[in-house]
């Protein structure tokens, strides 16, 4: 299911005292990425929290970035490989995971009988629909918690900041371990 460690504080050389902020109470440079991945980890966790009791218990967050990775017209294990960031053999391992699972197939490449391409399955396609459904959901909360307007708020700031060429790139698996 998800993985949790304990509340220990596991940045222990730079964090004194976590939220106190700088001199003017502004935070600390090396607080905003670890808010950001502490975010997207809380959103990845409750997804696959909500996953597992829907009746997928062994999706991992690499899968998700590996069928995203198929897409639509299907793709090869070195497609795959290149699209995530990860060696063809990391991305064979993540794709027979899914296979076994029943979340995709490997078929001929009608155009070229040599490939083997990986299509998602009817199940993949519905676990994908549930997770931007999840998302949906989880994207309320948030709304809730902290005001639609914040929210929106915090949505621009970041496209202003976050280079269109990378705001959905795929290989965030090449830089925090293979699939």
């Amino acid at each position: 299911m998800v993985d949790h460690v304990s509340r220990e504080n596991v940045n222990q050389v730079v964090d004194n005292g976590k939220g106190k902020g700088g001199p003017e109470g502004d935070g600390r440079g090396y607080e905003l990425p670890l808010l950001l991945f502490g975010g997207f980890r809380t959103l990845i966790d409750r997804l696959h929290a909500r996953l597992a009791a829907e009746g997928h218990p062994d999706l991992r967050p690499a899968h998700g970035f590996a069928m995203q990775a198929v897409g639509p017209q299907g793709a090869t294990a070195s497609e795959i490989g290149r699209r995530l960031g990860v060696s063809k053999q990391a991305a064979g391992k993540t794709v027979d995971r899914l296979l076994a699972l029943g979340y995709a197939e490997r078929a001929d490449d009608p155009a070229d009988a040599r490939r083997k391409l990986v299509h998602l399955t009817p199940r993949g396609y519905a676990a994908l629909a549930r997770s931007a459904a999840i998302f949906d959901e989880l994207r309320a909360e948030w709304a809730a918690a902290l005001g639609a307007d914040r929210v929106r708020d915090l949505e621009a700031a970041l496209r202003n900041v976050v280079p269109a060429e990378t705001a959905f790139r795929l290989d965030a698996t090449s830089w925090l371990g293979a699939p």
